[in-house]
């Protein structure tokens, strides 16, 4: 029974749940990828709009998904949430930005007398696929990093750099994770149109991208591998709560954990696998291969930042101040009820698969933006 559980289990099922969601938005992120070519992808305006009908099918499934990974987070690790969000606000501000202008251009594209004209739009869906998901590839990075963070007695955070989280992105780690999540996003976005549009030119050019992209993503995706590996992490110890630096900590806890090891091979092997069927075999559905791969590769990553006597979010101010899955959640009482709500998760997922599978049971083409039956629903 959920309520015989202890706490550290409940601890653990959280930060678990919390980072299958954020694996899954990972994924989700080849709607921004397909954002940030609508200027070299397209070309021309019934192209144009077939990219963007295509990727307006999934956006709010990608905010939506946000949203709830900083839901889960802010229920189940308050102390993260006012922490980061309380210190690094200038980061989350333009986070949070990208995302709104995402919305308004989605909304407002194609409406009557539109003033701006339909470019402006599309340059801030540009904007939130290139700066936004930089900037949340830069906030993952400081999950090994560290930030500048210090919290008193009272847990009132004192953010120690005047630019608010900011200075997360001068970090050359946490910038090459930035980079190699819109090159991911766009690789991905490649192979999702691909599966989505049926319009000849632009599946060509779909399918060329996505080698370009995931040769573009090899220099940072190896730069962020062996950086993990060879870095200094910031380890617990588990009976003193004692925060220290280890070397090759990160490293360890693959070892320690081969569960996560194998995710993460398994999943970069989808993903070269997916990229192959896509460019040498003319396969459509290397976006399956893919996106389970990116969702099993995220998966180990998240989980190797909180598990195994590890600090998630550390701080480099102050090292005693950084946060573990233990001394930032909720109370047991908490967490208790929240499990037992999140029985429901697997019919939410059954019947987002469905809905999926009803949206793309066939692919979208020119003719259907014009003539088909949900033309008026053009974005």
């Amino acid at each position: 029974m959920i309520g015989n559980l202890d706490y550290s289990t409940l601890q653990q099922i959280w930060w678990l749940i919390v980072s299958v969601v954020g694996s899954l938005f990972v994924f989700l992120l080849f709607v921004q990828g397909g954002q940030s070519m609508l200027f070299t992808l397209a070309h021309n305006e019934e192209e144009k709009s077939l990219m963007i009908n295509s990727l307006g099918r999934k956006w709010e499934m990608t905010f939506t998904t946000l949203v709830l990974f900083g839901g889960a987070l802010f229920a189940a690790f308050p102390k993260f949430y006012a922490t980061s969000f309380g210190g690094a606000y200038w980061v989350w501000m333009l986070i949070l930005f990208t995302f709104i202008i995402q919305a308004v251009s989605y909304e407002y594209r194609k409406k009557p007398d539109n003033f701006l004209g339909s470019w402006a739009y599309e340059f801030f869906l540009f904007i939130n696929g290139t700066v936004g998901v930089l900037l949340i590839g830069v906030v993952v990075g400081t999950f090994f990093s560290g930030a500048a963070f210090a919290l008193n007695e009272y847990n009132q955070v004192t953010w120690q750099n005047s630019i608010r989280g900011l200075e997360a992105a001068t970090n050359m780690f946490n910038l090459a994770f930035g980079l190699f999540l819109i090159f991911l996003g766009r690789t991905l976005a490649g192979m999702y149109l691909l599966n989505n549009i049926d319009h000849g030119a632009l599946n060509a050019r779909s399918r060329r991208s996505v080698l370009i992209n995931f040769l573009w993503t090899l220099p940072f995706l190896f730069f962020v591998l062996i950086s993990l590996v060879t870095m200094e992490g910031f380890a617990v110890n588990p009976e003193t709560m004692e925060v220290f630096m280890e070397k090759g900590k990160y490293l360890n806890n693959l070892l320690a954990m081969p569960l996560l090891l194998v995710f993460l091979l398994t999943g970069l092997g989808l993903v070269i696998y997916g990229v192959v069927v896509t460019c040498f075999k003319g396969s459509e559905k290397g976006i399956w291969f893919a996106g389970l791969g990116t969702v099993l590769t995220a998966l180990a990553i998240f989980l190797t930042a909180g598990y195994n006597n590890t600090a998630f979010y550390p701080s480099y101010a102050d090292l005693q101040s950084s946060l573990t899955i233990y001394n930032a959640s909720s109370s047991k009482y908490t967490l208790t009820v929240m499990t037992y709500v999140a029985l429901g998760i697997p019919f939410v997922l059954a019947y987002v698969a469905y809905v999926w599978r009803l949206m793309d049971s066939k692919k979208l083409t020119a003719k259907e933006l014009t003539e088909g039956e949900n033309s008026h629903e053009m974005y």
